[in-house]
């Protein structure tokens, strides 16, 4: 089938994209222009009839891509128009009348480009990264993964166990032969190195993954302390409802935000406290599991009313800066309490050194950064992958000593595949549709 989509955003804009791929794309140029081929990858200014007649549409740029020379591989058009709904809308119906054509699927573009052999995997999830991305660390990453480094890497790595595979398998074939004792070191060689450069790849804090989806920042703390209040300020608008009322807030308020930069979802949650209702208990415990799975936690009380709980002190951890809010209202020395653990006074109310929290947290998670150079990972089911093939090669590393040659072969096979895996080397279509499902029509 032959796919069409709109790939410029929605909506009305000066110019709109329409994206043709497929074998009857040369038909659907040939019937919307009344015309022959331009000449390809050339802007072309032409007019657009309706369904072959002389009904004008619009007049606009058209760029003939044939195949194999597109971003899908196969025979492609864009159409430039104007970007009225009604433009849009009519040329899709007139599309739509040439035989074998219909719209596109969320990333099925894309998919093609990956099935027809233009892009691998990696390129194909880093073209949605790059779409999707709000800031420019996320931007970067994402062009970083693009330019193919990550996929250079891993197939390294595989290169390297199917070469040393290939001589497993020589000693299966032919079994009265001895293999060479120079192979037999290189293959102890190679395969060691191999898994000692995955190890160090997964010690990597998950770097790629919290770029990619925002690292994560926890606003906890007792009832009324300015839970939601701080949220609303760092996000610049009312996502919370602020109340006087104890216990307002009962499930998690999450908003993505960008922090100079930092891609970060920060989360407001339920106030901590003693509580007899089970609803508002839920919601404490929620409360702590967000704050236990967070990046950085804004431990937040009220410097009127400081009450250290056991719960309280045991979320200020390395990865937690005590938050004092209401701190105009402060009267004598700073309480000893906050002396002991990293803190700001603040007052969201007033004003007050909310610039200098700011800087606190931008700092909490620049240290959590590590080098953009050694981000492989940015998804979980790379770090799986790279996981199945750490477990392979320590089994085919223990197989060796006990010369059970075909069950280390089929463990060699095995981390071999799931190194395929990430890039689309081997079987992958099951994958295909949680990935390519997470892209906009016409991309």
């Amino acid at each position: 089938m032959t796919i069409y989509a709109l790939s410029s955003g929605p909506g009305i804009s000066g110019i709109a994209v329409i994206r043709v791929s497929g074998k009857n794309t040369a038909e659907v140029v040939k019937k919307l222009t009344g015309d022959k081929l331009p000449r390809p990858r050339v802007a072309t200014l032409t007019k657009f009839n309706k369904n072959g007649g002389k009904e004008l549409i619009d007049e606009g740029v058209i760029i003939w891509f044939p195949a194999p020379n597109s971003y899908t591989g196969e025979d492609l058009a864009e159409f430039h128009v104007h970007g009225s709904r009604a433009v849009v809308n009519t040329m899709h119906f007139s599309i739509s009348k040439v035989k074998n054509c219909r719209l596109a699927e969320p990333g099925e573009f894309t998919k093609r480009a990956f099935q027809n052999g233009k892009i691998n995997l990696l390129k194909a999830e880093s073209i949605a990264d790059l779409i999707s991305s709000e800031t420019e660390i996320q931007r970067k990453q994402a062009l970083k993964i693009m330019s193919g480094k990550s996929s250079d890497k891993f197939n390294s790595w595989r290169e390297k166990l199917l070469k040393i595979l290939s001589h497993i398998e020589a000693k299966i074939d032919f079994p009265d032969e001895d293999l060479p004792e120079n192979i037999i070191s290189e293959i102890r060689k190679t395969s060691n190195k191999v898994l000692t450069e995955i190890k160090k790849t997964l010690n990597d804090q998950k770097v790629g993954e919290r770029i990619r989806e925002g690292f994560k920042i926890a606003i906890v703390g007792p009832t009324n302390a300015g839970k939601s209040s701080l949220l609303n300020y760092l996000s610049k608008r009312d996502v919370a409802i602020v109340s006087e009322i104890a216990g307002t807030t009962r499930d998690v308020i999450e908003t993505h935000l960008n922090l100079d930069g930092y891609p970060v979802v920060v989360s407001d949650t339920a106030g901590i406290r003693d509580s007899k209702n089970e609803i508002e208990k839920k919601g404490i415990k929620v409360a702590l599991n967000r704050a236990e799975d967070a990046d950085l936690k804004l431990v937040i009380v009220s410097a009127k009313n400081v009450d250290f709980t056991v719960v309280l002190k045991s979320l200020l951890s390395k990865d937690a800066i005590l938050v004092v809010n209401k701190s105009d209202l402060m009267k004598g020395k700073l309480n000893r309490k906050f002396k002991k653990y990293e803190h700001v006074l603040i007052s969201i109310k007033k004003d007050l050194n909310l610039n200098k929290l700011i800087s606190k947290i931008k700092s909490k998670l620049k240290n959590k950064f590590i080098s953009s150079e050694n981000i492989l990972i940015t998804r979980e089911r790379h770090r799986q992958n790279l996981k199945n093939c750490v477990c392979h090669l320590q089994k085919f590393d223990e197989r060796r000593t006990t010369r059970e040659v075909d069950k280390a072969a089929e463990d060699l096979r095995l981390a071999t595949r799931h190194l395929g895996m990430i890039v689309g080397k081997v079987d992958v279509e099951e994958l295909l549709g949680s990935i390519f499902n997470d892209f906009c029509i016409g991309k």
